[in-house]
Order: structure tokens, then sequence, then C-alpha cells
């Protein structure tokens, strides 16, 4: 009978004051042993924060995950693998889609199992809950803004920046929009927008609007 050929995963971040990642890992070595595991690949991100978008040996895992190179992954605890909730469901929801089981130690939670799956179910379900707590969060926020008036959206660009637009093209008209987005350093499209309401008579030269900003 083939051997399942494991994965395991370690982390310690920079809060963790020189932890070694082999109180991690031996429990997992021997765990493999007693499963009849062939470990082909340990992987250790230390001194990185759970929270970094980037990691770069759990992404050197997750690649060996699709190229089909492993059967299992294990880590010691959940908080080890995902930096967050949503991360986590993401994580384990591709490595199932390839047919890669995940074992987490201290957890018990093994998706190689029936019950296992049912508890992964019960994780996204939590991720969608906590998804679902945000957003209404968020249009909260925004509703309880506009009713007390505030404007929502990017800040209005400062006549001051406005009227660096304007001097610079009448120093020399024949500047083409992205040079004068260079010597200006603000994006072309603001460029183009800024002396197109000019042109019109929406501006004067010192970037304040006749009547309403419409260059914001």
């Amino acid at each position: 009978m083939k051997k399942e050929r494991a994965a395991l995963y370690a982390r310690c971040s920079t809060h963790d004051k020189g932890q070694d990642p082999e109180l991690q890992l031996a429990p997992l070595r021997e765990y493999c042993q007693r499963r009849g595991f062939t470990i082909t690949g340990e992987y250790v991100d230390n001194g990185i924060s759970g929270t970094k978008e980037r990691r770069p040996q759990l992404d050197r895992l997750m690649d060996a995950a699709r190229k089909r190179q492993i059967d299992v992954v294990l880590v010691w605890k959940l908080d080890r693998f995902g930096r967050s909730l949503k991360q986590l469901v993401t994580a384990l929801d591709e490595l199932s889609g390839l047919g890669i089981g995940f074992i987490s130690f201290q957890d018990n939670l093994d998706l190689t199992t029936p019950q296992g799956r049912l508890m992964f179910h019960i994780i996204g379900a939590m991720a969608e809950f906590e998804r679902e707590l945000i957003r209404e969060r968020v249009k909260a926020g925004i509703d309880n803004a506009r009713r007390k008036g505030k404007k929502l959206g990017r800040k209005g660009l400062a006549p001051i920046a406005k009227r660096k637009i304007i001097e610079t093209f009448e120093q020399n008209p024949s500047l083409s929009i992205r040079e004068i987005a260079k010597a200006t350093k603000q994006p072309p499209t603001t460029v183009h927008k800024i002396l197109s309401f000019y042109r019109a008579g929406k501006l004067d030269r010192d970037g304040f609007e006749y009547d309403r900003d419409l260059c914001s």
C-alpha cells in the first residue's frame, strides 16, 4: 500500500520571543510515524507574523500541493496556518479541491475523516457569518455618515494643486497631458479633467470653481 506523502508546516511569529519551531514539528513527526505517513517536506516561516500577506514557506507548500507532490498537510494549530478565518477557509477549500488532506494536531481536526469534513463546513459557515457582519457594519457606517451630511468618496484636489496644473499648461500650451501630469505629479486623468473645466470656464486661474466644485 502506497504511503501518504505528508508536508509539515510551522510558523513562529515575531511575538513568539524566539520560540523554536521544533516545538511544533517534533509532535507532528511523531504523529506521521504513527499514521505511517512519509514526510516529504518541512516548511517553516520563522519570525513572520500571521497577519503578513506573504509567507514564503507557506507559498512553497501551496505550490507543492498544486503540483500534487503531497497528499496531506499537517500543522500544530490552525492559527499557525491561517492568518484569518477567511484566509484559512480559502486555503483549506483549495486543498480539498486538490484532493489533499489537512490535519491540525492540537485542534484534533482531520479533514481526511467524515467528522473533520463536517467541522470544515462549520468553519466555513462561521467565516461567511463573519463576512456578513463586516458588510452590515460597513453599510451601517456609510448610512450614518450620510445622515450626518458627510461627503463620502475621495477628497477633492486642493486649489493650489489645480493652480499648478493650470500654470504649467499656460506656460507651455504645447505640452501633452502626460507631460503636464509628470511635471505636476498628478495622474493624467486628473490633469485632463482640470484642464477641461478650466477651458470651459468652470475654474479660475487660481484653481477655484466659479460656481460649485466640479473638480472634486
